[in-house]
């Protein structure tokens, strides 16, 4: 130990609470002072031989075990701990961590049990993450975050209602020459450049903004319909951040990967009440009874932006038939989803087999109506049909998602795809769940997953309709 300075602070203050001292009465127990014993202790003093002889025969320890911290392996797991992409970006050195570990071992102890804690309930979490959500920063958390802010807003947002009315009124006189007043408005107002350009230019990206040169790039493989929702979604961006950042509230613009997507799905939302005027569209919804594809060549937009906007006709006092909208991939995956309505729609993975919005796939196009019951027996009518992406050469073709809108059963007289019958009928109801391991019903062919709240009973001398139950 010659020449080799010795600190053996959190040691030496776990020693002295043990024994109920204060820092003056061991200080007079040693022999030295005070001061002395509080520098050792907040390891700004290392510990000399002669102060580790009079310690241990004092209080009858083995010096040496003062000086024995197992540092080595400590460290090492303390560097697998901040390498861990939970740690964040700013990875501290080598000499910060012995510093950290030399400084509060108890501490940093119960920092390694808690990450390994964290990462065996990981590994649980990551079997079960069809129903299990998070609360952090990850995309399952920001994603049921927007929805809650949406949801719990009604999915109505007054105020960009009425900046988009005050913009068709001042600067899209015609709805026929949307496009051009709309580009004419970013070039002259807020003077953006806008340029077409060649869809191998913006690798994946349908529209590029550049900040700083003010130029708003847009792929030539985008159909008439989607630049003028991107220009109308620009607009939003520029002109109205302020009002656009004033709708959410704080525990979310504090989180900057929900405060993102708020912003783009606020922009959305302010595009659609400038393609779709609230007034005019809930009057023409009305009209023709919510037939979809009416309002999307009535407003030139497209099936999807129809059913988005149908969702948001919620202004008090002037108030459309309450919808939610699910959008789903090939592989059963929700990408999106929107609820002014009671029902529980998945969160994440797959939604209910049942659902007709999956045999969309085979009959695109086409548009498939069905009444289901959810498990507390609720009923809703979907309207269910293929949308189509963007397709912008050959290897892009069939790049379908098809999307589910659904009201409550008792608005189906009202709507073009609904009948009297609808309301009342038990012989055309579908019983469907929110997803498999939500789903608390018996016997169900379509059955994928144990469901997380019951065990289902097994019986080896029956064999049931599925092997979940037998």
């Amino acid at each position: 130990m010659a020449g080799e300075k010795v600190f053996i602070g959190p040691k030496l203050r776990e020693l002295r609470q043990s024994r109920q001292f204060t820092q003056a009465e061991m200080a007079s127990e040693l022999g030295v002072s005070a001061s002395y014993i509080n520098l050792i202790e907040r390891n700004q003093r290392p510990a000399s031989l002669k102060f580790l002889i009079t310690l241990s025969d004092g209080f009858g320890l083995n010096w040496r075990e003062l000086t024995n911290t197992d540092s080595g392996v400590a460290l090492s797991d303390l560097r697998l701990i901040t390498k861990d992409p939970a740690f964040g970006e700013t990875f501290p050195d080598i000499e910060e961590l012995r510093s950290a570990l030399e400084g509060s071992p108890n501490l940093m102890s119960g920092v390694v049990n808690i990450f390994n804690a964290y990462r065996a309930y990981g590994e649980k979490l990551a079997e079960q993450n069809e129903y299990i959500s998070s609360d952090d920063n990850s995309s399952l958390g920001v994603e049921q975050s927007v929805h809650d802010f949406f949801r719990n807003n009604n999915n109505y947002f007054g105020a960009l209602e009425d900046c988009a009315e005050q913009c068709c009124a001042g600067f899209i006189p015609d709805r026929e020459e949307i496009y051009s007043a709309l580009k004419a408005h970013l070039v002259q107002k807020l003077n953006v450049q806008i340029k077409l350009v060649r869809d191998e230019l913006l690798g994946t990206s349908l529209r590029y903004y550049d900040r700083d040169k003010r130029q708003l790039m847009l792929s030539d493989g985008l159909d008439h319909q989607n630049k003028v929702f991107q220009l109308a979604h620009m607009v939003a961006l520029i002109e109205f951040a302020d009002l656009i950042n004033e709708q959410i509230p704080k525990l979310i613009i504090n989180n900057e990967l929900a405060a993102s997507r708020c912003r783009i799905e606020l922009a959305n939302y302010f595009a659609a009440a400038i393609l779709m005027p609230y007034a005019e569209f809930y009057e023409e919804a009305v009209r023709t009874r919510y037939d979809i594809e009416r309002l999307a060549a009535y407003f030139s937009v497209s099936y999807e932006q129809v059913c988005h906007r149908l969702t948001t006709l919620q202004k008090p006092g002037k108030r459309g038939i309450p919808f939610f909208f699910l959008r789903i991939d090939r592989g059963g995956n929700v990408s999106k989803r929107f609820n002014v309505t009671p029902i529980q729609l998945a969160r994440f993975g797959g939604a209910c087999p049942k659902l007709d919005v999956h045999y969309c796939f085979r009959v695109p196009g086409r548009i498939l109506t069905q009444t289901v019951e959810m498990p507390d027996h609720s009923r809703y009518l979907t309207i269910n049909r293929t949308v189509n992406r963007a397709s912008i050469r050959y290897s892009t073709e069939d790049k379908r998602l098809a999307i589910s809108l659904g009201c409550p059963v008792e608005y189906a007289p009202e709507l073009v795809y609904g009948r009297e019958q609808d309301s009342v009928s038990t012989q055309s109801v579908t019983e469907v769940g929110v997803n498999c391991r939500l789903c608390p019903r018996h016997n169900c062919q379509q059955r994928a997953h144990d469901p997380f709240h019951s065990t289902l009973t097994i019986d080896e001398d029956r064999r049931g309709v599925t092997h979940f139950e037998s």
